[in-house]
Formats: structure tokens, sequence, C-alpha cells
């Protein structure tokens, strides 16, 4: 067996169920889906603060991974 393909989902924490749909679609197409980590939006978080930053580099290695990048909107 080959290895799957690996799919980074992009785009705005705002769009919480299109990301979750996605998972969801290119997870049964037996992709490896890496996604965002939280939705900051939804969960309050300071989007200027040192924790956004954080995770846009720790998202930006996600996307160095992946074979495809998905975006979301």
């Amino acid at each position: 067996m080959t290895r799957p393909t690996i799919v980074c989902l992009c785009g705005s924490s705002r769009f919480k169920d299109a990301f979750i749909q996605a998972n969801k679609d290119e997870t049964l197409k037996g992709n490896i889906v890496l996604s965002i980590g939280m939705f900051g939006h939804h969960d309050g978080l300071d989007m200027d603060g040192p924790v956004k930053k954080m995770l846009d580099e720790l998202h930006l290695r996600k996307i160095d991974l992946s074979d495809e990048v998905l975006v979301v909107n």
C-alpha cells in the first residue's frame, strides 16, 4: 500500500462547520488530514496575541508536511 496523501486544511477559523465537513470528506477519501488546532474565533482567542502567532507558525509547519493544501471558505 502506498502512503496516503497528506492534505492540510487552510482558511479562517470563522468557518468551523466547513472545516469539520472538509475534514470528514478528505478522511473518507483516504487522505491524512492536518487542520487547525483550534477555532480561535469561536474559542475567544486573542487573534492578535502571542498564542495566535505561535499557532500560525505551527500551522505553517503542517503545510510544510503536506502534499496538498485545501483552502476552506
